[in-house]
Order: C-alpha cells, then structure tokens, then sequence
C-alpha cells in the first residue's frame, strides 16, 4: 500500500526552501512534486476494476498522487458505491468541459489536470505519468506538526483544494455489475473541499491532520484544470 507521506524523501524534495513561515515553523517547499492522477470509477462498472488495479498500481509510486473519485451516476443501476458523491461526478463534469467534451464516461483517468485517457489502458497510462510535466508554480509544503499547509510565491493563480481519502477499503458487492466481486479500492477520496484562492503570493492555511488510515492532499489548480502544485500526507 501506498505511504504518501515518504513522498518528500523518495523525491528529494527537501532543502529547496526551507524557511520560517511567520509563525515559527519550518516549512520544506518542493523542487519537484507528485504526479497528479485522478481516476474516475464506481464500484457499479464493469469495466472499472482494471483501471482500480492501475490506480493501485500507480498508488505505490513515490513520484505519484494517485486518487481515486467514485461517481454516483452509477448508483441508479443496481449498487450504492459507499465511496461515491455528487462531488466527484462534478469535478469529471468541470474536467469534461475544459478538455471541451459533452459526456462523462468511467473509468476515465486525468493526469495532472491536462490529459485524460482510458484508466484502465495501463500502457497509456503508465507512458503518460512518466511524460507529465509536473508544472511546480505553486510549491506546497505542510508544517512539521501537519497542523497548516503553506503555498509558496510562484506565478499564476487558482484555487488551493483539500483533498480527503481513505488509504485502502474493500467492498463486497451484493448486486449490480459487480455482483459477488469484492471491489479493492485505493486512496478512495471521501471529501473535496476549496480552502482558499491563491494569486501568486505566499499563503497559510491551517488542515485538521487525517485520522488513521486516511490520508490529506493539498492541490493547487487553476481554472482551466491545470494542477499547479500538490503534496500530501498520510496517518
């Protein structure tokens, strides 16, 4: 299973900034970030535990953010996803439109707020977190107690989202397409929550650290999808 928290070690992200921020704490700000890969899925699709195995797959990686959003379009049909909320199902309507697509479909993958494909093509997944660019506009970095999360000075501007997900969960489905399968879902995200807006100047926020079990990521992303910056933390 994924630990998120080793991300800062495994990438070498220590030591490109490390700083007082105000209020008495050290802060690392990162030379390089995660990878951002958001799968859309539903434990009611048939065609989605392949990409589930990619997601998970690609959960293992140091230099990737996987999450993982469950719609709720599929619940209708016969399985009520535990993971799934409304939430999810708009964040893959804002991405449909700003990759200028008129319908939703799962498993969708984006990459890095730029790129969607199939989810459960894992070559093509695979080749496109390796060829991401990992814009770092907005570096992120979280205090030494995980108690606030800082947004160094960078260009441009977005929005800074919390992200919410629990590490590992299994799921026996009773009915639907999946009837009888037991659904392995990884760093299933459970809530999305905008903090702040953030323009280019520095800015401190404080996050209630996740509960065992449960992990936190911070992403910085502009208005046309783009993610800026991310980090994360595991408990």
């Amino acid at each position: 299973m994924n630990r998120l928290a080793m991300i800062a070690a495994a990438l070498g992200l220590a030591a490109a900034a490390a700083s007082a921020d105000g209020i008495g704490e050290t802060r690392v700000h990162a030379v390089n970030r995660p990878v951002v890969v958001e799968l859309f899925t539903s434990q009611g699709c048939s065609s989605c535990p392949p990409a589930d195995a990619v997601l998970a797959e690609l959960a293992k990686r140091p230099d990737v953010l996987a999450l993982g959003f469950h719609v709720d379009y599929w619940d209708r049909l016969g399985w009520k996803d535990p993971l799934s909320s409304p939430g999810a199902t708009q964040r893959q309507h804002d991405y449909a439109a700003d990759f200028g697509r008129n319908e939703i479909y799962t498993p969708q993958l984006v990459v890095d707020g730029r790129l969607q494909l199939v989810g459960s093509h894992r070559e093509a997944v695979l080749k496109a977190v390796d060829g991401a660019a990992r814009e770092t506009s907005a570096s992120v970095a979280f205090s030494v107690d995980q108690r606030s999360v800082s947004i160094a000075p960078g260009s441009g501007r977005g929005s800074v989202i919390a992200v919410r997900f629990v590490l590992t969960r299994e799921t026996p489905v009773a009915r639907g397409e999946n009837a009888g399968h037991m659904a392995q879902d990884v760093n299933g995200v459970e809530a999305l929550i905008k903090l702040s807006d953030w323009t280019g100047t520095a800015l401190t926020l404080p996050v209630e650290r996740p509960e065992a079990g449960h992990g936190l990521a911070i992403l910085v992303q502009s208005a046309d999808g783009r993610i800026l910056g991310a980090a994360s933390i595991v408990s």
